[in-house]
């Protein structure tokens, strides 16, 4: 099992997170909230803890306790308080995916049976003609109360009356850790969805291990990026960020990111694989646009690399313009989610940005194998976290099988849903992931695709479509592909590639306007290089091109049965 990096602080629920950050970090800057004026201000921690207190009580008084209030905004102050105030409230956080539309929110809301929703403006106006049966609306960002929605400033402001008033009604309530206080949806409940079930146990596990072999300090600074409704996001930025007392801003959206990094100048983040891969497109074509700046940068990586062995800083000279596109003092990403080339890691890491790449899922709060400040590979997803065993679950001739894990970070289970919860969580507590992967002699775990995407061949054969697809996304060509099986016309099944390519370096290679014969031609030319790499029975046997980017989920992962070819 892993051995703890470093020596954590001891607390047992989530108030006792609230108020410990607040006593150790009071002033200093929870949040840079930016207005709508481009001003920033700073919210301290002892401010956080006082809006805390003043949401749940006034949840506490609109009878919150043991029910569930659900949230559907972007990323904001709001929404941090809310998820916190709700757990000290003694109630159920219900985070929904602001993408979803107007019918799977109500889906949500009903299966859940939330008594109050909170929307920001945008939601708001989605939900206009959808009856949602008598539930309470409160609006973040809202000036004035309206017909529909009261603001959020004036829910908060009952709270801050009664207390006030000398009625604390967040001091009565009884933590019990074991007990269910967060509830999210794999997806919309007009289709098939599972609602994850987490504990306070759950996240406390998650902060502490993290932080006993990852190192973030109060000086600190992350961008919120990722949507909250997503585990991996609001555990970095809602939960360990005040353990460490540092500072949380918000990004305004994909578009903006580079921009909103050199306003915060950030020194973490959580990313997917597909967020560092199309940076680091953007990195490498500026590097490769000419034989010198090609030079000067093998030159920085080799001094860069002879710097670290002698404990030499060189990095922030040779790569400071590639720092300054993050703002200049990033210094960690936290990536997972999906596969990604090691070499971009390496690159990064090159670059003097450390990425953290690990593996999670929304039913384990949701680390549970990453690298760490010892162990960072840029090959593997790492080692398992303190307090978590991770094993190999009827491993083929390849060692490969099913990955399991156990520790206090899983679930209690699928809501209203018994039947599923056996089926991944066996006698032994272990939760079957539905992940394959193989450990190997340094202890290290590799991830090489899910059970269900798995092919398997007239001959018995396992083909992992992530495998062919990670080839694959290696050429600068292709901005994006999905791995499937198909019929051919005999009626066989052979494997088929769909390629969104990079329109960019097509058009550097081809030209402005090139053809699809053209087109065709030079994807072909990117089949034929992996087939090369690949076994008689892994080998891509036909392949079409698309004229659009897949069907993505918010986490920017391809939606594969929407996606899949029509035959």
């Amino acid at each position: 099992m892993t051995k703890p990096l470093y020596k954590v602080r001891e607390f047992d629920n989530i108030r006792e997170l609230v108020d410990m950050s607040a006593d150790l970090f009071g002033s200093r800057p929870a949040f840079e909230i930016k207005k709508k004026s481009g001003a920033t201000r700073l919210v301290s921690y002892k401010e956080y803890r006082e809006d805390i207190n003043a949401l749940s009580t006034a949840l506490i008084d609109f009878g919150i306790t043991d029910n569930c209030a659900a949230i559907c905004s972007d990323n904001c102050y709001e929404y941090c308080m809310l998820y916190l105030s709700a757990i000290c409230a003694g109630g159920v956080i219900v985070p929904v995916d602001k993408e979803l539309f107007a019918a799977d929110i109500l889906g949500i809301i009903n299966a859940s049976e939330s008594k109050i929703l909170f929307v920001d403006s945008k939601i708001l106006e989605r939900l206009k003609d959808t009856d949602l049966g008598g539930i309470k609306l409160v609006c973040i960002g809202a000036d004035n109360d309206t017909e529909e929605a009261e603001s959020f400033e004036s829910f908060i402001g009952r709270g801050r009356k009664l207390i006030a008033d000398g009625r604390e009604l967040y001091k009565n309530i009884t933590h019990d850790v074991n007990k269910l206080c967060t509830l999210l949806f794999t997806s919309g409940t007009t289709g098939v969805s599972k609602g994850v079930m987490l504990c306070q146990k759950n996240f406390v596990f998650e902060v502490k291990a993290a932080m006993s072999v990852i190192k973030i300090y109060p000086e600190d600074c992350g961008i919120s990026i990722l949507p909250f409704h997503h585990t991996f996001e609001s555990a970095l930025m809602i939960f360990i960020a005040p353990y460490c007392g540092a500072k949380v801003t918000f990004c305004e959206g994909f578009k903006y990111v580079l921009r909103n990094m050199k306003e915060f100048n950030p020194s973490v983040f959580v990313a997917v694989p597909q967020v560092l891969e199309t940076v680091h497109k953007r990195i490498m074509k500026e590097i490769n646009k000419d034989k010198k700046t090609q030079a000067v940068f093998k030159v920085g990586v080799k001094l860069a690399k002879i710097g670290d062995k002698l404990h030499i800083d060189l990095k922030k000279v040779f790569f400071k313009q590639i720092q300054d596109t993050f703002g200049g003092n990033m210094r960690m990403i936290v990536c997972g989610g999906a596969a990604i080339d090691p070499q971009i890691l390496e690159d990064f890491n090159t670059f003097g940005i450390k990425v953290i790449f690990g593996y999670g899922l929304t039913e384990c709060a949701p680390l549970a194998i990453i690298n760490n400040d010892k162990t960072n590979t840029t090959d593997t997803v790492g080692v398992p976290l303190p307090g978590v065993e991770a094993k190999i679950d009827c491993p083929d001739n390849e060692g490969i099988g099913e990955i399991c894990v156990k520790g206090d970070m899983v679930m209690l289970g699928y809501y209203h849903n018994q039947e599923a919860t056996d089926e991944v969580i066996d006698k032994d507590r272990f939760f079957h992931t539905g992940d394959l992967g193989f450990k190997d002699e340094r202890g290290c775990y590799h991830i090489s695709g899910r059970s269900k995407n798995v092919i398997v061949t007239s001959n018995g054969k396992n083909i992992y479509p992530e495998e062919l697809e990670y080839h694959l996304g290696l050429s600068e060509i292709v901005n994006s592909c999905m791995v499937e099986e198909v019929k051919n016309k005999k009626g066989e099944a052979e494997i088929h590639a769909q390629i969104f390519p990079e329109a960019e370096m097509i058009s550097s290679i081809l030209g402005e306007a090139p053809s699809a014969d053209e087109i065709k031609k030079v994807i072909k030319k990117v089949i034929d290089d992996v087939n090369d790499k690949l076994p008689g029975f892994k080998k891509i046997r036909s392949f079409s091109i698309r004229e659009t980017d897949f069907i993505r989920t918010t986490a920017k992962k391809i939606k594969r049965d929407i996606n899949k070819t029509d035959n």
